[in-house]
C-alpha cells in the first residue's frame, strides 16, 4: 500500500512538472511574438492628408515592435473590389492580411458624411465573422468635427457587423490638424500626435493584456 502511495505521488510529481513547463512555454511564445497589426488605408488619393497620419500612427506600432502590414486600397484592382473577386490574387492577399492580424486599424477620410465607397467594398469582402478575436481601432479624417459621429454612427456598425466586438474609441483629426509639406511630407499637429502615439500604445496593450 506504501509503495503504490509513493507511485502515485512520484506520478502526480511528474504530471505536475511537466504541465509547468507546458504553461511556460506556452508564456514564452505569448511574450516573444511580435504582434501583428493590418492598417487598412482608405483613402483614394496618395495625397491624401489620411497618408501621414497611417503614416505616423504604422511608425509608432513599428517603433513599439509591432509587425505592421499596410493594406492601401486604392493600389488594389478597382474591378476587383467592385466586382468582389475573391478569386484575384490581390484580394486574397490583402485578406490574407486581416485573418493573421491580431488588430485591425480601419483608415478612412470622409466623403458625403461616410466613409470613402473603397472602404465598403473592401469591408464587404472580409467574411461574416473575419473580425471575431482581433481589436479594431477605426482613424477618420473630416472637414469637420461634425464629422466626428461616422466613426460610431457609420463605421463601427459595419465593423461589428463583420464580428468586430472589442472595438476601441477611435482616432478622429479634422484636416487642419495635417499639413501638407513641398517635399510630400506632412506635418502633423503636436495634439494630433500625441492622440495617436495614445491610440497606439491603447491598441498594443490591448493585444497584449
Amino acid at each position: 500500500m506504501v509503495q503504490e502511495m509513493a507511485l502515485f505521488t512520484a506520478f502526480l510529481i511528474a504530471i505536475l512538472i511537466e504541465w509547468k513547463r507546458a504553461s511556460f512555454r506556452r508564456e514564452e511564445r505569448v511574450v516573444n511574438r511580435m504582434p501583428n497589426i493590418a492598417i487598412i488605408s482608405g483613402s483614394p488619393s496618395p495625397s491624401s492628408r489620411l497618408t501621414g497620419i497611417v503614416a505616423s500612427l504604422q511608425s509608432e506600432l513599428q517603433q513599439a515592435g509591432a509587425a505592421v502590414e499596410l493594406i492601401t486600397l486604392r493600389e488594389l484592382p478597382p474591378e476587383d473590389l467592385i466586382y468582389t473577386k475573391f478569386d484575384s490574387p490581390f484580394i486574397t492577399e490583402a485578406l490574407g492580411k486581416i485573418e493573421k492580424a491580431d488588430a485591425v486599424v480601419v483608415a478612412t477620410p470622409i466623403y458625403k458624411a461616410s466613409y470613402t465607397g473603397v472602404v465598403k467594398c473592401f469591408l464587404d469582402m472580409i467574411p461574416q465573422k473575419g473580425l471575431v478575436g482581433k481589436a479594431t481601432l477605426p482613424v477618420v479624417i473630416g472637414g469637420t468635427v461634425a464629422h466626428l459621429l461616422v466613426i460610431d454612427y457609420a463605421l463601427k456598425p459595419v465593423l461589428a457587423a463583420i464580428g468586430a466586438k472589442h472595438q476601441l474609441q477611435g482616432i478622429f483629426a479634422q484636416d487642419t490638424q495635417v499639413a501638407r509639406n513641398e517635399d510630400g511630407s506632412f506635418t502633423l499637429a503636436e495634439e494630433l500626435t500625441l492622440r495617436i502615439q495614445n491610440a497606439a500604445k491603447e491598441l498594443l496593450d490591448d493585444i497584449q493584456a
